[in-house]
């Protein structure tokens, strides 16, 4: 990135609600139904049809202000926001413009060890429109998702890499799942962003016009479409030093071309007079009291950043370990479950992260999808750790395990030869003696001072023992027979 320019981005995060019906409507609000069945005369705009608040998607757009420590409004409410497409049958949005029932909070990130505030402006209620699926003759409407409701988490622009975008984004979609308020599946569209990005020289004080890149519905897009706006931005004042800056970058709204890995242009030049805002004329103001606030407030689960700070402070994980964990509440959950038969975090959170985690990360599931139960993982821990089986052993294991997902760790070890441990010496004495005998430089070099040279001798153990032996022993012994050698 061009280090003579400063990137300014504010982000809007669209969260669908998982209440059992939509924002004004009894229509179930449930994904994958078969197109326009959970409608009503309210979702797709019929004359004379009126809209009724649902009172649960106020409880949890309240949740979500306590949550980020918002000032939550005793008065909101609704207005229209005027615009014609196709999957909006009204031709306007119910949102909140002026009185949004969530002004300000902050989301706390970890960020390579450190701790980054991030302020949000305000956070609004609002409905879906509907979802358009082009075929190759032909296009259609599915107005399943039309009413469905949606908090608008929009943040200052106080943002300036791709990389803290998506952190932010990952703390926003977590405090989500942890006070229940959506199941932020982004496949679904659950869980939207719009970025908004300018760029200014390092320096310059004013906000420079802004692009808009809608509708990203994953972590890796949205950092490459905002780093690809940032460098095109750069691009065009670079290479039109002489041009006012209004000029050079015009606002506009973009999408984000996944295949292409390119922003696609929308439209020019829109602006809050465009969408002609007005009061709702059929929705009466949301009035709250201090104490429904308070009660919910008090009713909020562990948090993320709460359960973060317990991890690093409680069982000694690392910064990193514990927001890579927390960040994602169905692992952390499972990895609360595991840690219940389990006394050593450190090592179960590793072989989460990154032993498992490795060997699915090419097909697309988690741990928990495989349906091996917390428990057996802690089993295999505690082996690993009591010294009943070694690491490449524990590997193994690991391998059955996925593909037996019911299978215990200790049925698994005990029907498999190959798996039982070494702890005869004497025969693993045979090993270290070959190892040093076939070896001799090796010996040499770790008499010399080179550690390494040990750490290379342990291997050639391991590996005619086929990762039997206990790597402490191996150790050992051989620095004993070469200490006897000297």
């Amino acid at each position: 990135m061009n280090t003579e320019w400063e990137p300014v981005i504010g982000l809007e995060i669209h969260a669908a609600l998982n209440t059992k019906s939509k924002l004004f409507s009894p229509a179930p609000n449930h994904f994958g139904d078969e197109p326009n069945t959970n409608i009503t005369e309210v979702c797709v705009g019929l004359p004379g049809s009126l809209p009724v608040l649902n009172k649960e998607a106020v409880r949890k757009a309240v949740q979500f202000g306590c949550a980020i420590n918002g000032t939550i409004a005793l008065v909101s409410k609704f207005d229209r926001k005027s615009y014609f497409y196709p999957d909006n049958p009204r031709n306007f949005q119910i949102t909140q413009y002026e009185n949004p029932i969530v002004i300000g909070g902050e989301v706390i990130v970890e960020l390579n060890g450190d701790e980054k505030t991030f302020p949000i402006t305000r956070v609004h209620l609002e409905d879906d429109a509907g979802m358009l699926k082009h075929f190759s003759g032909f296009a259609g409407v599915d107005f399943n998702r039309a009413g469905c409701p949606l908090i608008e988490i929009v943040s200052e622009p106080c943002i300036h890499t791709p990389h803290e975008a998506s952190a932010y984004a990952m703390a926003i979609k977590a405090i989500l799942q942890y006070i229940d308020a959506s199941d932020c599946n982004m496949e679904e569209g659950s869980l939207r962003f719009d970025a908004n990005v300018s760029v200014r020289p390092k320096g310059e004080k004013t906000l420079r016009n802004r692009t808009e890149i809608k509708n990203m519905n994953s972590f890796s897009n949205m950092e490459l479409a905002i780093e690809s706006e940032i460098r095109r931005q750069i691009r065009e004042y670079t290479s039109n030093p002489d041009k006012h800056p209004d000029e050079v970058v015009v606002q506009s709204t973009y999408r984000w071309d996944p295949e292409k890995k390119e922003p696609v242009l929308m439209r020019s030049k829109e602006f809050a007079e465009d969408y002609r805002y007005f009061p709702e004329p059929d929705l009466v103001p949301i009035v709250l009291t201090e104490a429904y606030i308070e009660e919910i407030r008090k009713a909020l689960p562990e948090l993320p950043l709460q359960r973060e700070k317990r991890y690093i402070h409680e069982l000694g994980l690392s910064s990193h370990s514990a927001f890579i964990l927390t960040s994602d509440k169905p692992l952390s959950d499972y990895f609360e479950e595991a840690l219940a038969s389990c006394e050593y975090p450190r090592s179960l959170c590793n072989w989460l992260t990154i032993e498992f985690a490795g060997r699915l990360k090419d097909s697309g599931q988690t741990i928990m999808d495989l349906g091996i139960p917390a428990k057996n993982v802690a089993i295999l821990i505690n082996m690993i750790e009591q010294g009943a089986i070694t690491g490449k052993i524990a590997k193994s294991v690991a391998d059955d395990m996925m593909v037996n997902p019911e299978k215990d760790p200790q049925s698994i070890v005990s029907e498999n030869p190959d798996y039982q441990p070494l702890h005869d010496e004497a025969e693993i004495e045979c090993y270290v003696d070959r190892a040093i005998a076939e070896n001799p430089q090796s010996v040499s070099d770790y008499l010399s001072g080179h550690e390494k040279a040990l750490s290379f001798l342990v291997g050639q153990v391991m590996m005619m023992c086929r990762g039997k032996a206990s790597p402490p022993l191996v150790n050992e012994l051989l620095k004993e027979k070469i200490k006897a050698k000297s």
